[in-house]
């Protein structure tokens, strides 16, 4: 399997299709890299371990295809996460041993989130969903009833959508006590989508690399540090990468 590195992040190179066959024939734990995962990833080194534990790591940012392509090695596709879980439970609509367990969003969206999939594919392929509170992750008690609840489910799918880095590091912490669980997909503001809740941006815009801007008027708030501040030394360190002199700061320490 091709890779393409960006920032010491080791990006798999596939299309969609072939992303769900490999998961189909293999399972596992799939993370959909964005610019502000890559940003995250410079300075917070539990996030970067367990994203090594990651089993495949799909482009999830024009701009990181626009990077990409600047850099010589260009990504085959962009795989958002709210492209690849529709894409996902159509795959297997006839699948009856892919059982979908979804955690994530406010409480009561993850169900909503379960109505609207399983009327779309014509059978119960979300059987359960689970809304958990703020700050569950520091929670051992609430996180071992999560546990206990995927693994009486009886799903084979686990969709979490807690926001990054958080899904990442709890799916890692969890994975090998989710007994029934073949494949683990980090899938970030799609459960909102899923349930309606949030729009997603135009087509045209996400193509084009400016989804961000459509999400930064929607929610302004809360994401214009990300995308405003926070987002910005990544073309710097794309341009240091480009001419050799980009290191990852805590891996010489």
């Amino acid at each position: 399997m091709k890779v393409v590195n960006l920032l010491n992040v080791s990006i798999d190179n596939l299309s969609i299709t072939e992303l769900l066959e490999r998961l189909d024939c293999e399972g596992g734990l799939v993370f959909t890299p964005n610019v502000d995962h890559l940003i995250k990833l410079q300075y917070d080194r539990e996030f970067y371990e367990a994203y090594k534990t990651s089993n495949y790591r799909v482009c999830d940012s024009q701009i990181l295809i626009y990077a990409s392509h600047f850099l010589g090695t260009p990504i085959k596709e962009k795989i958002s996460g709210s492209d690849l879980f529709p894409a996902f439970y159509t795959y297997h609509k006839n699948n009856e041993s892919i059982k979908i367990f979804l955690l994530g969003a406010a409480v009561g969206v993850a169900s909503k989130a379960k109505e609207q999939i399983n009327q779309k594919i014509g059978r119960e392929i979300v059987i359960q969903a689970y809304s958990p509170s703020f700050g569950f992750e520091k929670n051992e008690e609430e996180c071992d009833k999560i546990v206990e609840l995927i693994n009486q489910s009886g799903a084979t799918v686990l969709a979490i959508g807690v926001g990054s880095p958080k899904q990442e590091k709890w799916l890692v912490k969890y994975r090998n006590k989710l007994t029934n669980i073949k494949i683990l997909l980090g899938i970030g503001a799609t459960i909102d989508f899923e349930a309606g809740c949030k729009a997603r941006a135009p087509k045209w815009m996400s193509k084009v690399g400016i989804e961000w801007v459509y999400r930064l008027l929607r929610e302004p708030r809360r994401l214009w540090k990300r995308y405003l501040i926070e987002g910005l030394p990544f073309f710097r360190l794309i341009v240091e990468q480009k001419l050799g002199s980009y290191k990852m700061p805590f891996l010489d320490n």
